[in-house]
């Protein structure tokens, strides 16, 4: 999205991107309101909402037997109230085809960032492998957006503070006959907890777990999490099948943390890079959008000069650290509250929280909740300029 941006307003950007291509099983396939109202500003919404996707609206779950409804997106006064599930493959192909009409935007697959380049004490770009073998990319700035296991992060010597997370997830889809709906996203019960989300022909699946528990689950073997599974969600009591291993099962660790510092001279990290966020919500990809376009705000036109000096390119840090402190204590005290009381219960009987409760009964405060996931805190506006005007027509 950055390179997008950048590329739209004249600036040289090159993106490196170290697999061949973008299929393979990404976590964040959640496009939320906040970024379509990004796609719709850069006038590409009508070729994006015609590829594949499944729309959400209401956000309801199972609390220990109880049906409560967490949001409801309908009631967001934007054009496009509602998250929408999209492979992931997808939106980068999307955008790396819309991306081609800028003269300006290289993306450079195959081609992994492995160090940086220093000019005393500054940032002048990286040292990358390429199918051709080693490189080196002089530039005037480097964005990190190499996720929260950051080699450029790590080689430039940036600290992370840890905030932590109860849980991990094992992360798995399951067959979904046509005649098969349900609307029940989350599911709550003693000492267990799931998400399932409506793929169309299938059913994307997320099954926590507590911190550190993947070696005992599968010593008690798949059979055994797969009955756990059905009993939770008997919707996929047909399509469990397609489980036939653990091979079938990816273990997602979860963490919360974020850099203290996003910046070195000629060096700025955004999205998972600076801060990883806990699947609660589904925000990350979300929250890297708006770091993106907030980052193309600040700095596009600062660019066409070189580099600006590190205190500006602090100004995406002093832009975007108040929206992923309130994203994160919030998912922590979700965490706190909910899925860690959960996953420690046993087989006590579960009460559905105080908050919960309210929420269900008081339809208003869905909207509320509505707006703090599906739009987020200081959702961003592209502002950056426009330089190439071809983008005009979108991809289909």
């Amino acid at each position: 999205m950055l390179g997008y941006l950048l590329g739209r307003a004249g600036i040289d950007v090159v993106v490196l991107e170290k697999h061949a291509d973008f299929f393979r099983d990404f976590r964040g396939d959640t496009v939320h309101p906040s970024t379509l109202q990004v796609m719709d500003e850069l006038g590409l919404i009508e070729g994006f909402l015609k590829l594949p996707h499944q729309e959400l609206q209401k956000l309801d779950g199972m609390f220990g037997g109880t049906s409560v409804r967490i949001a409801d997106l309908s009631r967001l006064r934007v054009k496009y109230p509602f998250i929408a599930f999209m492979p992931q493959w997808d939106f980068l192909n999307f955008l790396r085809e819309s991306g081609k009409h800028f003269t300006s935007l290289k993306v450079l697959m195959s081609t992994e960032a492995t160090d940086l380049i220093r000019h005393g004490d500054n940032i002048a770009g990286v040292r990358a492998q390429s199918p051709d073998g080693p490189i080196d990319i002089e530039a005037d700035l480097t964005v990190a957006c190499d996720g929260r296991h950051s080699t450029v992060r790590e080689r430039a010597g940036l600290k992370v503070e840890e905030i932590g997370a109860p849980m991990d997830v094992l992360w798995f889809r399951a067959g979904r006959r046509q005649d098969e709906n349900e609307n029940v996203f989350a599911r709550v019960e003693p000492g267990k907890m799931m998400v399932t989300f409506d793929r169309g022909d299938y059913w994307q699946c997320a099954y926590v777990i507590a911190k550190g528990q993947y070696d005992a689950v599968r010593a008690r073997g798949l059979p055994a999490l797969l009955d756990d599974v059905v009993r939770m969600a008997p919707v996929l009591k047909s399509g469990i099948a397609e489980v036939k291993s653990f091979d079938d099962v990816k273990l997602l660790t979860v963490a919360i943390n974020r850099l203290t510092r996003w910046t070195r001279p000629g060096l700025l990290c955004i999205g998972d890079a600076a801060h990883a966020m806990s699947p609660v919500g589904g925000v990350g990809v979300n929250l890297a959008v708006q770091d993106a376009v907030a980052t193309a705000n600040l700095l596009a036109a600062k660019l066409a000069q070189g580099c600006p000096p590190e205190f500006e390119l602090d100004a995406v840090r002093r832009r975007r650290e108040f929206p992923v402190r309130v994203t994160q204590r919030m998912q922590v005290i979700a965490q706190n509250n909910i899925i860690t009381v959960a996953l420690k219960s046993g087989n006590q009987p579960l009460t559905v929280p105080l908050p919960v409760r309210l929420i269900t009964a008081m339809p208003f405060l869905q909207g509320i909740t509505a707006r703090l996931v599906g739009l987020g805190v200081r959702p961003e506006h592209v502002h950056s300029p426009l330089r190439n005007r071809s983008v005009a027509t979108p991809v289909g």
